[in-house]
């Protein structure tokens, strides 16, 4: 069972906490209260080929890989089940170190479990196929794991997402080394005492902590690590196609975003800035998928608008605990001072403030900062360009669907998406015509764990969720048999 006291915490390699060689350690704060939370060893290059041997030695052993698809999913569903029944504890431990509020950590935690229950069902359904080929014989296919897998996680929703790229990887039979980011390393760490009791053999899974330019550089550059998923921002993504390029490995990578939410007149006003108020805001805003460009028709510019600030004012901020808060705070001081920055460059760059976040009670100890609206704005401002991860967001208005279209377009990423539209025709018309991995239509829902989940142009590589990530955790074996004697 996870420990809801621990101030120390090692990596988990080969089945046990382990300290780094040099015996670092690194801080990991509290958002909400800027306060010390816990020690994690520091691992640098030298731990990592080190769990990178133990990792290879596992899966070349068989142990987990060959076993049947049916034997790994029951003990997938065992790990399922052990999240579950720790969900409160870990989601606590979520709160604490990324400063989320608790409803949406235990939601996360309870759906991470939901995750791993979708693939120990999906394990004995990764199919080949047989094929009619011009030679005299039997073609067919095998879908055979890839290997070592190192899986690089990001702060925003880091047991989620962990559990999102961890869940098929094992599914599919590969060894796991995952790299939590530095801010949020706990639960995935946590994690890894409930692998074991779940039965998953030691080596199997592993978490390396430690600063991504060491330990995530020497994982991506590792000859002997298969493949690699990261989450994170479109600047390490570079960084990470290039170190793999030499080796060739298999890479997917789910980057930034600056997603728009498009609302058309004739819509329930209320109800949809609602909704928009929600995906723009969630998480503080620390979301990829934030619909944080906000395209209204100029039609109903006016009280759209006027919903909308009404909506992003009564969002309290506060202690990520209280059940009333709806914003908490920032995951660090230094991401406040960013995201503060591009407050005052949006204000040198013309844009007006529909409302002032002075006005707003915010507390003064921990990393907050109150939600600001822009108005009068346009798409060559970097606060509309550039990816804000916080409580920031801009109105825009349109006069026609083609000019939506465009607008919602005009952006370096393409990752999600909403309309907002009475007309089914416009809004399949402008789903199928705005360049982004996933829309929804009347609705903020971005994420299902069974449909697939990634980004156009510069939000990235690749798919994740549903049975298309098994495309990324296996390799397709053909093999003919001739049938001549």
């Amino acid at each position: 069972m996870v420990s809801s006291e621990r101030s120390v915490w090692q990596a988990w390699i080969n089945g046990r906490w382990t300290d780094s060689i040099s015996g670092q350690k690194f801080s990991v704060d509290e958002p909400a209260t800027g306060l010390r939370l816990a020690e994690v060893s520091k691992l640098s290059s030298e731990d990592v080929d080190q769990a990178v041997s133990i990792a290879k030695r596992q899966f070349d052993s068989q142990q987990w890989s060959g076993i049947s698809a049916t034997a790994r999913g029951k003990v997938l569903y065992r790990l399922a089940t052990l999240i579950h029944d720790n969900a409160d504890v870990l989601a606590q431990w979520e709160t604490r170190q990324g400063g989320k509020t608790f409803q949406d950590s235990l939601d996360e935690v309870h759906t991470a479990a939901d995750c791993f229950e979708y693939y120990a069902g999906a394990a004995n359904k990764i199919f080949g196929h047989t094929i009619p080929v011009s030679a005299k014989g039997l073609d067919y296919t095998l879908r055979v794991p890839v290997g070592v897998v190192a899986l690089i996680v990001p702060w925003n929703f880091p047991f989620l997402i962990t559990a999102w790229k961890v869940a098929p990887a094992l599914a599919a039979g590969n060894s796991v080394i995952v790299k939590p980011a530095s801010y949020t390393p706990l639960t995935a760490l946590a994690l890894g005492e409930l692998t074991a009791e779940a039965g998953i053999p030691d080596g199997i899974f592993n978490v390396t902590p430690g600063p991504g330019s060491e330990v995530g550089e020497a994982l991506v550059s590792d000859p002997r690590v298969d493949k690699i998923a990261f989450t994170g921002e479109t600047t390490t993504g570079t960084r990470i196609l290039q170190l793999a390029a030499p080796g060739i490995k298999r890479v997917s990578l789910e980057l930034g975003g600056k997603s728009p939410t498009i609302a058309f007149s004739g819509i329930d006003i209320e109800r949809f800035a609602k909704l928009a108020v929600q995906s723009a805001y969630g998480n503080a805003g620390q979301d990829c998928c934030a619909r944080s460009r906000v395209l209204v028709e100029r039609k109903i510019l006016e009280p759209f608008t006027e919903a909308f600030v009404r909506n992003v004012k009564s969002l309290s901020v506060g202690n990520p605990f209280d059940p009333h808060t709806a914003v908490g705070p920032l995951v660090s001081q230094a991401h406040r001072n960013r995201v503060s920055h591009y407050i005052d460059l949006g204000l040198e760059e013309g844009g007006t403030l529909a409302m002032e976040p002075e006005d707003r009670n915010v507390p003064e100890q921990g990393y907050y900062l109150a939600p600001v609206v822009f108005t009068n704005v346009n798409s060559q401002m970097a606060i509309v360009r550039e990816e804000i991860f916080g409580p920031v967001s801009s109105i825009q208005a349109f006069d026609t669907e083609e000019e939506a279209i465009r607008l919602a377009n005009d952006t370096p990423y393409g990752l999600a998406g909403s309309i907002f539209s009475n007309s089914v025709g416009q809004a399949l018309r402008v789903a199928a015509a705005v360049r982004t991995g996933v829309m929804s239509v009347n609705s903020i829902k971005s994420v299902h764990l069974e449909a697939p989940f990634g980004g156009f142009k510069q939000s990235g590589l690749g798919r994740e969720l549903g049975m298309e990530a098994f495309d990324h955790y296996t390799e397709t074996k053909n093999i003919f048999v001739s049938l001549d004697d």
